[in-house]
């Protein structure tokens, strides 16, 4: 590979939707695996919308992740949560249950997490 990889989530290499057309995943495919580009719609909860594709009782990934617009709130097993905003990174490891909040889209970018995130078998 050269010293510069240029991709656009414009033209993503794959695209997984969420249940109940709440909405999707775009992916790029990298060297160093799947960076993702989610778009949740206001409303959507994964224990609603990907728990179904997981079948795990909480989300078994571990993100690493930028939003980029609206606001999502995560709730870990344990019990600690938090709401991320635009300009927020955080990390959220194995066990947990997020949720949009409010009426827009949440956008977030994710470079560890998105793999096997919302994949079909």
């Amino acid at each position: 590979m050269s010293g510069l990889l240029v991709k656009s989530f414009d033209t993503p290499e794959e695209t997984r939707p969420f249940e109940q057309g709440m909405g999707q995943l775009d992916l790029l495919n990298v060297e160093s695996g799947a960076v993702g580009r989610a778009v949740f719609q206001p409303g959507w909860r994964w224990s609603d919308h990907v728990k179904p594709i997981a079948q795990t009782d909480s989300c078994m990934v571990a993100h690493r992740g930028y939003c980029i617009s609206g606001r999502m709130h995560i709730v870990m097993d344990d019990g600690q949560e938090e709401d991320i905003k635009p300009g927020d990174y955080m990390i959220a490891e194995p066990g947990h249950d997020a949720w949009v909040v409010g009426e827009e889209p949440c956008v977030l970018v994710d470079w560890a997490g998105y793999d096997n995130y919302a994949k079909r078998t």
